[in-house]
């Protein structure tokens, strides 16, 4: 009864529409993608309604229109901000529309265009933070095993990884027993097939997002960046919307996602140059000349709990 109160709470903020929108919110309500959306939402609602804004808020489903059409009828000269779309190529969409006021889209494409900025949970920025982590431990040589099945999930991972690594990197078939020194070892898949792997090397064992689920078990010495919200209670605005959705934590990385772009949208509305940073839910945020740098925070799994690496 709680959280459908607290829910009820938060739609309100949206659900009464003013005749206008300081900040139009453009995501899929309905469709393939409409869980996705719906995350985003609540975590976007959440960090608003936490910060006390009275900046005014529609959100449009992209699923029932074109962006097109939704830029033609809801963005007016009282609009300020535009956070959205999703979907990548409605992003391009976007940048050929060329919008005379600022665009927060939620992905990211591989182009440029004024007033666009992408902001995203892109695995690029994973692949930076652990190859920053293992230049930190020293290790020259990384083993990646990979499970099978996979490979289009973490293609992107994988191109990042070894475009911006220092370390010499090998992909292995089979489970090592030991390492050598200054020798990593990276599993590459989801956390069932982790855990079928049997025992592990003792240290410098590193992992993707990909492997963690909540309240399953993460062997001791396991090294991994992902998402701080969802490791730390200083998120007093997601503690009650992760709840709402605690089997997946997929999700709840969309709802820290939502907070983010709320706070860069808050930014937005109040630095015209739009260079900031700040330690958001998916990371450290870096806005600068147009671009936005996200870098997860890294952690491992102890005997008594999961610790951050400063």
């Amino acid at each position: 009864m709680y959280l459908k109160k607290y829910w009820l709470l938060l739609s309100l903020a949206a659900l009464i529409s003013p005749a206008y929108a300081d900040v139009l919110v453009i995501l899929p309500e309905s469709g393939a993608m409409a869980r996705a959306g719906d995350s985003i939402k609540r975590g976007y609602l959440s960090a608003y309604t936490a910060s006390g804004s009275k900046e005014k808020i529609i959100f449009v489903d992209s699923a029932k229109s074109s962006i097109e059409q939704i830029f033609k009828t809801k963005v007016n000269k009282k609009t300020r901000l535009v956070v959205g779309p999703l979907a990548r190529s409605e992003i391009e969409t976007v940048m050929k529309l060329k919008p005379k006021i600022p665009v927060l889209g939620l992905n990211d494409v591989n182009m440029q265009a004024d007033n666009v900025w992408q902001f995203s949970l892109a695995k690029q920025h994973d692949a930076v933070a652990l190859n920053k982590l293992l230049e930190k431990d020293q290790i020259n040589k990384l083993l990646i095993l990979r499970q099978a099945g996979t490979e289009s999930a973490t293609e992107l991972f994988m191109m990042a990884l070894m475009s911006e690594s220092r370390t010499n990197i090998e992909v292995i078939s089979q489970l090592p027993k030991k390492l050598a020194k200054k020798t990593g070892l990276l599993l590459l898949g989801d956390h069932q097939w982790m855990e079928q792997l049997g025992p592990l090397p003792k240290q410098n064992i590193y992992a993707t997002p990909l492997s963690i689920e909540q309240g399953k078990h993460i062997p001791n010495g396991l090294r991994f960046c992902d998402t701080p919200a969802l490791y730390n209670g200083q998120w007093a605005d997601l503690i009650e919307a992760y709840k709402e959705q605690p089997e997946n934590m997929a999700f709840q990385r969309l709802l820290a996602f939502g907070g983010d772009a709320w706070t860069i949208s808050q930014q937005f509305l109040s630095s015209p140059d739009k260079q900031f940073s700040f330690v958001g839910r998916t990371g450290a945020i870096d806005v600068k000349a147009g671009i936005i740098n996200r870098q997860p925070f890294c952690y491992e799994q102890q005997k008594n709990g999961i610790h951050s690496l400063k």
